[in-house]
């Protein structure tokens, strides 16, 4: 099929965006709203999650094929769906993308089209490659250069015709969040141009250059009209943890393809804004090598936006140059870009300007929408395009620059001073680096270590295991020891996750999102690290870490499981799915009877726990599986799910509505219940649960309020400043969520408790809590991490009615990330339901 006919088949079927109407000056709806910035998704959880799939069973981890290109794959057309929120906005729809691009396939040998995952709910992620044909010896070729380039970059900058013919690796994201459409249809206008373009430029710009496409990384949002996946996730928040399919999905791709410069298109900030970022930069990045193309790039960019003649692109915001620092960061690794910098690309997040999402969409006129949009759509395919020019005017610098990042981590060379005025604009504000460790260790044996070492190797950092005991730094390690030795080449990305952290209070007035996070600090795995020396053992790659599951005691034993980890949850809430009659001794430890070893085999093996044998003590409580009524936010719906609970979610709405607490165990309350707003009925069905014993657990604000108004435990919540987070340093004291939980916590707007009557199960610790983050003072002397040092972060006790209670003042299940944290949180689940 040639394009002239492709086009009509497209026009036919009516994907094609509607033409806009011409742009106009002074739109009202061009006023700046990042509307990006920090969130704690404080919905409730009013409806069954959007878990399950609906379009087909989870696609496996995606990897390239061993194939030259075009690689064609007849995509599956997924069902017409004319609820579609894109279509109202002149855009193409979901169910649209498919049959564009198997048409596009059939009509050009430069577009490749395949499904590299699926979505919370099913749906398919598709990643176009657009380049000249190879062949399969081609393509070969290209993939061991790229493996040259990170394994031996030494010998990568040598290879002569590495650099003459490895063909420039350009990745594009769109529409990562799902209210945020026009970064798919810009990315298909793009597609369409290169294959179908017949001048000579365009077919030698494709025999140097591989285009990669993931034309939507949030089909559930797009769908829907949501920022959110179908399971309530930012995705554009997920990139360290990768609890989110979709953002696991385009790891995989990261990975696999390396790209040189990367962009992720955004809406709607207003201006067009393009980053680089403001201060205060990753510390881990090499930055000198990225903002030498970041700046120059984004400028490339600005004026082609300028070219296109609407009012509203006349220019662009680039935060670096435009904005104070803390505005629009690039600190966390979080975001699509800036995970993307630890691979050695040069990431872009690009915000396009008219606002059609939320109130817009409702509001405006349906012409003014499409003209927006339309302008959006103009401005995605402007600002890819300058993308490639740059990328190809550019490529010896750019691949040299990935070339020397990679051999920086190999040699462990120090991070580079940059001087003032390497780019236009650079000053001791934006001066960040660290000084890397020689080695992290990671004693094996735990599920904790299992999932930290699982995730490192998921994301391409190296990591060895130890085939000898060992001796470091004057303490003694056994065989099987996990290493990970800094000299590797993504030192950047091994370190942001297993570093600490810093705490930049008073390095800039705010932030943009999070400051502090942890894998080392909050998932619950022992870490040690080694300064100056590496393990000198004999050592092995992993590529996946060794099980952990045990059974140990004679077959006639009761056994133990202690609740240390969330893997333990999870195999104590499979035991009571199949029936078996556990008792607890305390909150922390439950007795399995020896009649029921072989369930207990089972979950060992499936999650990784260890069973121990039982002390001979008085037999403990018997007791079910919780049933909770939950008013959470949707990152503590996904979690609690996760663990295995029945989680019935509640609201404002439904208990107004007559929604009944008939058979729950434990009301859990930290989003969208609101004790005030209730109404008489509401009231009545919480007062009645309460009265009748039954449990409750608070998280945050929502939940402090909840807790004044019902008055369970006579403690006084205290507000941190709204936007403080970080990982804190706690003391843990108490029988139940301080039985055994580490040393640090997370927290976002945290919040402490004064009072007397109930127990503190545990603090901040008494002098600097903060590890790492940002947390200033709320006013002068409050709300700051100072006043917090020494007071209650999590307390218990018993309310009116013989019922538990636990308040959270910190944020153990925060967007599915601090994994260590989760048993505590569970503890208080178990026993506030007994």
């Amino acid at each position: 099929m040639d394009l002239a006919r492709l086009c009509a088949v497209l026009l036919t079927a009516g994907l094609f965006a509607v033409p806009a109407s011409p742009a106009r000056a002074g739109d009202p709806g061009t006023t700046r709203d990042f509307g990006n910035g920090p969130e704690r998704n404080e919905v409730a959880a009013v409806s069954e999650p959007a878990g399950a799939s609906v379009f087909g069973a989870p696609a496996p981890a995606w990897r390239p094929a061993p194939q030259g290109y075009p690689r064609r794959h007849e995509l599956p057309l997924p069902p017409v769906d004319p609820a579609d929120r894109s279509i109202k906005l002149g855009l193409v729809p979901y169910h649209g993308i498919a049959p564009r691009l198997n048409a596009l396939q059939e009509a050009s040998d430069r577009v490749s089209a395949e499904v590299v995952g699926r979505s919370a709910l099913g749906r398919d992620l598709y990643l176009v490659t657009v380049t000249a044909p190879e062949s399969a010896a081609e393509s070969a070729r290209q993939d061991r250069w790229r493996k040259l380039i990170e394994d031996d970059p030494r010998a990568a900058a040598r290879d002569r015709r590495l650099a003459r013919e490895y063909k420039t690796p350009v990745w594009i994201n769109g529409n990562i969040h799902g209210d945020e459409w026009e970064g798919t249809d810009g990315s298909l206008r793009v597609i369409e141009r290169l294959a179908g373009a017949s001048d000579a430029a365009t077919a030698a710009f494709l025999r140097r250059t591989r285009v990669y496409l993931t034309v939507t990384n949030n089909p559930d949002g797009r769908v829907a009209g949501t920022r959110a996946n179908g399971a309530g996730f930012d995705i554009n928040r997920d990139h360290a943890t990768s609890s989110q399919p979709e953002s696991r999905a385009v790891r995989d791709v990261l990975i696999a393809t390396q790209p040189l410069v990367m962009l992720d298109e955004h809406g709607y900030t207003g201006t067009t804004l393009i980053e680089p970022a403001t201060p205060p930069h990753g510390q881990n990045y090499e930055y000198d090598l990225y903002i030498k193309h970041a700046l120059p790039n984004a400028l490339g960019m600005e004026a082609a936006i300028g070219r296109l003649g609407h009012p509203e692109t006349q220019r662009a915001d680039i935060p670096f140059r435009d904005f104070a620092p803390g505005d629009w960061d690039d600190w966390p690794p979080i975001f699509t870009p800036m995970y993307a910098m630890y691979h050695g690309a040069i990431g872009h997040t690009v915000e396009v300007p008219l606002r059609v999402n939320r109130a817009e969409y409702t509001s405006l006129p349906v012409a003014e929408l499409q003209r927006r949009s339309a302008v959006n759509t103009d401005v995605v395919a402007a600002t890819i395009s300058a993308t490639l020019t740059y990328a190809d005017t550019n490529r010896a610098a750019l691949l040299a620059d990935q070339i020397e990042q990679f051999r920086r981590g190999w040699a462990g060379a120090p991070s580079p001073v940059v001087p003032d005025g390497y780019v236009p604009g650079f000053g001791p504000e934006d001066r960040y680096s660290t000084t890397f460790p020689r080695a992290y260790v990671i004693p094996a044996g735990t599920p904790a270590a299992a999932r930290l070492v699982d995730h490192l190797v998921d994301h391409d950092v190296r990591v060895k295991r130890a085939l000898r005991s060992f001796a470091l730094n004057g303490k003694r390690y056994p065989a099987g020891t996990y290493l990970v030795d800094m000299h590797q080449p993504k030192r950047g990305l091994a370190n942001v996750m297993l570093e600490a952290g810093r705490d930049i209070s008073d390095l800039v007035p705010q932030m943009y999102d999070i400051s502090g996070w942890s894998h080392r600090l909050l998932w619950g795995a022992a870490v040690d690290i080694s300064r100056f020396a590496a393990p000198r053992v004999a050592s092995a790659p992993v590529v996946a870490a060794t099980a952990t599951g045990a059974v140990t005691g004679g077959r006639g034993q009761d056994l133990a499981l202690t609740l240390r980890d969330g893997s333990d949850v999870r195999a104590l809430n499979a035991l009571l799915d199949r029936d078996v009659k556990l008792s607890r001794l305390d909150a922390a430890t439950v007795v399995v009877p020896a009649s029921a070893r072989r369930q207990a085999e089972e979950v060992a093996g499936q999650f990784g726990v260890r069973f121990e044998p039982a002390r001979r003590t008085p037999a403990g409580a018997p007791f079910a599986k919780p049933v909770l009524a939950a008013a959470v936010a949707a990152d503590e719906l996904y979690v609690l799910r996760e663990l295995g609970f029945d989680v019935r979610p509640v609201s404002t709405a439904l208990l107004n509505a007559g929604a009944t607490l008939t058979g729950a165990d434990t009301l859990v309350v930290s989003s969208g219940l609101s004790y005030a707003q209730l109404n008489a009925t509401g009231k009545a069905t919480v007062d009645a649960f309460v009265a009748a014993g039954g449990g409750v657990v608070t998280r945050g604000a929502t939940g402090a309020a909840f807790n004044a108004a019902t008055a369970l435990l006579p403690a006084t919540a205290v507000a941190g400043r709204g936007d403080a987070n970080g990982v804190v340093a706690v003391a843990n004291t108490g029988p139940v969520v301080g039985a055994g939980s580490p040393p640090n916590s997370f927290v976002y707007s945290p919040l402490w408790f004064t009072g007397t009557g109930f127990t503190v199960e545990q603090r901040y610790a008494a002098t600097d809590p903060l590890v790492a983050g940002h947390w200033q003072p709320a006013s002068p002397g409050a709300g700051g991490p100072a006043q917090a040092a020494g007071q209650a972060s999590v307390v218990s006790g018993t309310t009116a009615g013989g019922g538990g209670a636990v308040l959270f003042g910190t944020e153990p299940l925060f967007r599915a990330h601090p994994k260590g944290l989760y048993a505590q949180f569970a503890r208080a689940l178990y026993w506030t339901a007994a």
